[in-house]
């Protein structure tokens, strides 16, 4: 086995066993209609190059400290 191989078996056997430890807690849930659309909406502004608000200018509009 190689080193590539034996960090990819680690990789897969450490992540199957943390999904099984925690599981997904979204699991079954459904997304509501609307919060996709909004979604949708980003992702198309974004695609159409329209500016974007920075991490650091949202911070500073409501207060974060980073």
């Amino acid at each position: 086995m190689t080193p590539q191989e034996l960090q990819s078996l680690i990789r897969n056997t450490v992540d199957d066993t943390l999904d099984e430890y925690f599981g997904d807690p979204d699991e079954g849930k459904q997304v509501k209609e609307s919060f996709k659309q909004k979604l949708l909406e980003i992702q198309q502004k974004r695609l159409q190059g329209r500016a974007t608000i920075s991490a650091a200018e949202v911070d500073k509009r409501y207060g974060i400290e980073p």
